[in-house]
């Protein structure tokens, strides 16, 4: 971006995630909201709720966004970005409403939305626009105006997301004992999903097979293990798998299980295993348990060396990418020449989504998007 850096038409960034308990007295209530109108029993969320007790009923998650918040305040103000910037959450403190009202008393008319999800799926994407329209529904309900709202497109395949993680790989395999390194598998994890909601992840065109949320996920697979191999000169084999399944088991989910993908490689005599979080943007709690506990526990038991690579967190490059994305976005809707920055073979993602893309199975308003009632 060669102009000077100017975000208009926008007067703010807001950062929009999951949300997570920050006591053991938030543990039932944050999963009461999670899984808002499914008729869950108060125990069976309490049985739910041991992964976070195990970690003092506390997830990462809000300390990792606050992090991220320090990190693109800091990048901002250092390359001269005035944007403010806020934060809100789907389903804890501080929320998604409260933040959008502070942003309308504070006069804000214009909002980018980056969310802390990177590809496409009905929850990495849709489920977050849904959330924004019911929220600016709210406040129209108080007879406040709603901002305009836009949503910073999917950045999987941004180098500044992409280098983080890539460094995060090679230390990983430079951590291995030296006579298992040469020969270790990375075992690339994202969050698995139904099959069905897959399928019909991203823009319709991109709909069949895993949709675009396996797509996006097996292109940023490719590109660090072809970057591992560019600086390492070792061609490490690699698989995508998923984690995290949460589904009634009678409803296909994505897979192979990393627990179980751990098992068949020691079964084929791999030496080591890197297990590197790409489907996610920090180290919160499905990393945490799913991975450093469960996982690794899965790995000890059959004697298999392995290692969990980091993720971008709030790594410098990623909050330039940030910058990036909202410079980039600036220059659309100002009608400036830009050029997206993007690797891999998918390219830029779209700015707006489409009719279609990610569809719930029950129609619900969503905002950022082609189809949003909120113009």
């Amino acid at each position: 971006m060669s102009d000077a850096l100017d975000a208009t038409p926008y007067d703010a960034l807001l950062l929009l995630s999951f949300g997570g308990p920050e006591g053991p007295d938030d543990v039932v209530p944050f999963l009461e909201n999670v899984t808002r109108g499914r008729g869950i029993p108060k125990e069976r969320l309490k049985e739910v709720g041991q992964h976070y007790f195990l970690f003092g009923g506390v997830s990462p998650i809000n300390d990792q966004n606050r992090a991220l918040l320090d990190a693109l305040r800091k990048d901002f103000a250092e390359h001269g970005l005035d944007l403010p910037i806020y934060w809100g959450n789907r389903n804890w403190a501080p929320y998604l409403t409260d933040t959008l009202r502070e942003m309308v008393a504070d006069g804000r008319r214009r909002v980018l939305v980056l969310t802390t999800s990177a590809y496409a799926s009905y929850s990495g994407c849709r489920q977050y626009r849904e959330n924004l329209a019911d929220s600016l529904a709210e406040l129209a309900a108080e007879g406040l105006e709603p901002p305009r709202i836009d949503k910073l497109r999917h950045y999987f395949n941004h180098p500044g997301f992409l280098d983080p993680m890539t460094d995060g790989v090679l230390r990983s395999l430079a951590d291995l004992p030296e006579d298992v390194r040469a020969g270790a598998h990375i075992a690339f994890t994202t969050h698995s999903i139904p099959t069905a909601g897959a399928d019909t992840s991203g823009p319709p065109e991109a709909h069949g097979e895993g949709g675009a949320y396996v797509e996006e996920h097996l292109d940023v697979a490719q590109l660090i293990a072809d970057a591992v191999r560019e600086r390492t000169g070792v061609d490490h084999p690699w698989r995508l798998v998923y984690q995290s399944r949460s589904g009634a088991p009678h409803i296909p989910w994505l897979e192979p299980d990393i627990c179980d993908h751990l098992e068949t490689l020691h079964g084929a005599g791999v030496p080591a295993v890197v297990m590197a979080p790409i489907g996610f943007v920090s180290d919160h709690m499905e990393v945490l348990y799913d991975l450093d506990t469960e996982a690794t526990a899965k790995a000890e038991e059959l004697g298999l060396p392995v290692r969990r690579s980091a993720t971008v967190g709030d790594d410098p490059r990623f909050a330039a990418a940030i910058r990036d994305l909202v410079l980039e976005r600036a220059g659309v809707e100002s009608g400036r020449a830009v050029t997206p920055c993007a690797l891999g073979a998918l390219g830029a993602s779209h700015n707006l989504c489409p009719v279609g893309c990610c569809p719930a199975r029950a129609p619900r308003p969503a905002a950022a998007g082609a189809d949003s009632p909120y113009a």
